[in-house]
């Protein structure tokens, strides 16, 4: 099943990189393995995933100890995290989609042993719902976060609506990469930016056709046939 569903998406990743010509070596697929247990993250990691993510701190630090055998893998931590657990799991992730405040920034900085590769969390659509900043206040938050040696920017990450029409979609995943492009054009050191997380299992297509560089998918890779 997991081996067919990965086919299927890794088959969606080439065609979707076909229509805006795009090498599909481009995109990194990361695993959102919240749903299922250690053993199907195994089989997944088996057939070649190598890039794993977990909206849970509890969660991700089991699966990582379920998976000790596979040093290969690369941990992302892509829910709201809270200050108080940062110290549990800072140095035990290789990516942090997430980063949306000074605050927590201190805290990564006070904690980490060594630099941590962020996405900055935009609020793109502007939903209340949603954590991350506005885009208005993205340039100065970039600026601010020079002052932590512990803290690599290397993009943005953002989620379209729910019920969100095609376009509507575009407009959310294409105004995140203008904005990376803003960033990135400044040629900050501490914020390189040349990254997107965009895309989960019903719109990754639409997200690598709007640049995403690193695509969040669960329900695609363990649904049933």
């Amino acid at each position: 099943m997991i081996a067919d569903n990965l086919q299927e998406i890794e088959q969606e990743i080439q065609d979707s990189c076909a229509l805006v010509h795009r090498n599909p070596k481009e995109v990194q697929l990361v695993a959102v393995t919240k749903s299922v247990d250690s053993d199907t993250t195994k089989q997944l990691v088996e057939a070649g995933v190598l890039h794993c993510a977990e909206n849970r701190v509890d969660k991700l630090l089991q699966k990582k100890q379920d998976l000790v055998n596979f040093p290969e893998i690369k941990w992302h931590l892509i829910g709201n995290l809270q200050r108080r657990k940062v110290k549990l799991i800072v140095n035990e992730i290789d990516y942090f989609h997430a980063l949306d405040s000074l605050k927590l920034a201190e805290e990564i900085q006070k904690r980490a042993q060594k630099e941590l590769a962020c996405f900055i969390e935009v609020n793109v659509s502007g939903e209340e719902s949603k954590h991350g900043i506005t885009p208005d206040e993205l340039l100065s938050f970039v600026e601010s976060l020079g002052d932590y040696s512990k803290i690599k920017v290397i993009g943005l990450m953002t989620m379209a609506p729910k019920d969100a029409s095609v376009e509507q979609i575009h407009k959310v995943f294409g105004t995140l990469e203008n904005l990376r492009n803003l960033v990135h054009q400044q040629g900050f050191t501490h914020a390189p930016c040349e990254e997107l997380s965009m895309g989960m299992s019903q719109d990754f297509p639409i997200a690598i056709q709007e640049g995403a560089t690193f695509i969040r998918v669960g329900t695609a890779l363990f649904k049933d046939k």
